[in-house]
C-alpha cells in the first residue's frame, strides 16, 4: 500500500515538473510587428536599414501585411531590389498585389534579382498581361534561366530547380579556384557546394567549401573533388527520384541534362517544399481529389474537383445500398441488429483506412519487392483480426449487457446478438485489412495512383464487406442456427 503511495506521489511530482517546465518557456518575439513599429519611426533611412538587416526576410514578409501601402514602399525603397526580392521569395499569396503597389520597372528589378525559380513563383500569381510585361523588362540572362526551368513539366524535378550555384572546371588550381569561388559568390549564394565540370563541360563531381578553404595551395584539385556526387536527370519524375534525394544529407544535388550537362541545382529548402507539395498533394488524392483546394479557389472549380469520385461512389454506394435491400427478410425478422450496423461498418472502414495509410506510405518505396508486399498484406491481415478480436470481446461483454438490461432480453437472445456483433466485427476488420493492403498494391502495379483511387474506393468496398459479413451471420447464426426472432 505505501508502494503504491509513494509511485503515485511520484508520478504527481513528474506531472508537476512537466507543468512547470511547460509554463516556463518564455513566449517568443513577435518580429512582424516589431518591423512595423521600425518602417513607421522617424529614424533616418541608414538607421533603419541597418535596424532591418537583423531581421530575417521571412519575418519582413509577414510584417507586410501589417503595413499601409505608402509603408510598404517606404520599405521596398530602404531595402533595394535585391533585399526586397529575398523578402518577395517568402510570400506565398498576394504577391501580386504587392507587385502592383510598384512601378512596372521597379517590380522588373525585383523579379530579375530573384532566383530563377522563385521569380516564376511570383510570375505565376501574376495577371497574363501584367506577367508579359515584366518578362519583357528583364535581362537576356533571367529570362534565359527562367525559360530553362519552365521548360520541364511540373512534375519533372527540372521546375524545381534553381540556376544559383558556384561551377568551376576541374583543371583550375587551389588558388584559382577560390578566385572564382569570390568572383561568382556576388550573384550566387549557394555557395556551401561548388560544382565541377570536365573540359567538355560535362558534370565531373564537387567539391565542399569546407575542404577548399582549409586546402594548401600546393594541394591538388583534383584530391578536393568528389567525383561520385549524387545527381538527378532534370526530366525525371518529382516523385520517382524524391525518395532519393531525401536519403542525402547534402545541401544541395546537382540536376544534370541527359549528356549529363549541368543545368541547375535543387536545394535542401527545395526538396523540403517538394516533399510537403507531394504529401498535400496524396493526402488530396486519399479524398479522391486531383490536387489541392485552397481558400481563394472559385466554387465551380473546387465543384469540378470532386464530382468524377463522387459520381462513381455514388453508384457503388446504390450497389451497398442494393446488398442491403437482399436482407430485408433478415431485418424483419430480427430488427434490433440494425442498431448495430454502424458500428461495424464504421470500425471496419476504420481498419481499412489504417492499412491503406501504412501501405500507401510503404509503396512509395520503387524497390519493394514481392516478397515484401506479400509479407505487407499478410501482417495488415494478422493487425486487422487481431485488433478485430480484442474489439469483438469489448463488444460482446458491452451489447450484450446493454440488450439484456436495456432492451429487457433474456441472456440468451442479448449474448447471442452480442457475440454475432463481436465476431462480424473481428471478419471485417480482418478482410478490410487485406482490402486496404491488396488494393492500393494491385493499382500500383496497373500504373494507377494507389492514393487517388484508394481512399473513397476502400471506404465503400469495405461498407460492402461489412454489410455482407454482418448480415450474413446474423441471417446464418442467429435466424437459423439459434432461430432467434423478435
Amino acid at each position: 500500500m505505501e508502494e503504491l503511495e509513494e509511485k503515485e506521489t511520484e508520478q504527481e511530482d513528474e506531472k508537476e515538473k512537466e507543468k512547470e517546465s511547460e509554463e516556463s518557456v518564455p513566449d517568443r518575439p513577435d518580429y512582424a510587428t516589431e518591423i512595423a513599429e521600425v518602417i513607421r519611426s522617424e529614424a533616418p533611412t541608414e538607421q533603419i536599414r541597418e535596424q532591418l538587416n537583423d531581421y530575417h526576410e521571412n519575418d519582413i514578409a509577414d510584417a507586410l501585411e501589417e503595413l499601409t501601402t505608402e509603408e510598404r514602399k517606404r520599405l521596398y525603397a530602404i531595402l533595394g531590389a535585391e533585399a526586397t526580392s529575398d523578402v518577395f521569395a517568402y510570400l506565398e499569396e498576394d504577391v501580386g498585389a504587392y507587385l502592383e503597389e510598384l512601378d512596372t520597372e521597379h517590380a522588373a528589378d525585383i523579379i530579375e534579382s530573384m532566383d530563377a525559380d522563385d521569380a516564376i513563383d511570383v510570375l505565376e500569381e501574376l495577371e497574363d498581361e501584367q506577367r508579359e510585361e515584366l518578362i519583357e523588362l528583364l535581362d537576356e540572362e533571367a529570362k534565359q534561366d527562367i525559360d530553362l526551368i519552365q521548360s520541364f513539366d511540373e512534375d519533372e524535378i527540372g521546375s524545381k530547380m534553381t540556376t544559383n550555384y558556384i561551377v568551376i572546371h576541374r583543371n583550375l588550381t587551389v588558388r584559382q579556384a577560390m578566385k572564382e569561388l569570390i568572383t561568382q559568390a556576388a550573384e550566387n549564394d549557394n555557395i556551401s557546394t561548388l560544382y565541377v565540370v570536365a573540359e567538355d563541360e560535362t558534370f565531373y563531381g564537387a567539391i565542399s567549401l569546407n575542404d577548399l578553404i582549409i586546402a594548401r595551395a600546393y594541394t591538388e584539385l583534383e584530391t578536393l573533388i568528389t567525383t561520385s556526387y549524387p545527381y538527378v536527370y532534370a526530366n525525371e519524375q518529382i516523385t520517382e527520384c524524391i525518395e532519393e534525394l531525401k536519403d542525402y544529407s547534402e545541401d544541395s544535388i546537382p540536376v544534370l541534362s541527359q549528356d549529363k550537362r549541368l543545368l541547375g541545382i535543387i536545394t535542401s529548402q527545395d526538396i523540403v517544399e517538394v516533399v510537403d507539395e507531394e504529401m498535400s498533394e496524396d493526402y488530396a488524392k486519399l479524398a479522391g481529389l486531383t490536387e489541392e483546394e485552397d481558400l481563394q479557389e472559385p466554387l465551380s472549380a473546387s465543384v469540378k474537383k470532386r464530382i468524377p469520385w463522387l459520381c462513381v461512389l455514388l453508384f457503388l454506394g446504390l450497389g451497398v445500398s442494393t446488398v442491403v435491400g437482399m436482407f430485408e427478410s433478415v431485418v424483419a425478422q430480427l430488427t434490433l441488429v440494425v442498431s448495430f450496423q454502424s458500428l461495424i461498418l464504421g470500425m471496419a472502414g476504420n481498419a481499412g483506412t489504417q492499412s491503406l495509410a501504412v501501405t500507401i506510405r510503404v509503396l512509395m518505396d520503387d524497390d519493394l519487392k514481392t516478397r515484401q508486399r506479400r509479407s505487407l498484406v499478410l501482417k495488415e491481415v494478422r493487425v486487422g483480426l487481431t485488433n478485430g478480436f480484442l474489439l469483438g470481446i469489448v463488444t460482446f461483454a458491452c451489447i450484450g449487457l446493454y440488450v439484456l438490461f436495456a432492451k429487457n432480453h433474456t441472456a440468451l437472445f442479448s449474448f447471442a446478438v452480442s457475440g454475432c456483433c463481436g465476431l462480424s466485427l473481428m471478419i471485417a476488420m480482418g478482410i478490410s485489412s487485406f482490402t486496404g493492403t491488396i488494393i492500393p498494391i494491385c493499382l500500383k502495379k496497373l500504373g494507377v495512383d494507389p492514393a487517388v483511387a484508394s481512399g473513397p474506393l476502400i471506404s465503400t468496398i469495405n461498407d460492402l464487406v461489412a454489410v455482407v459479413t454482418y448480415y450474413g451471420l446474423v441471417w446464418t447464426l442467429l435466424i437459423n442456427v439459434l432461430q432467434l426472432v423478435e
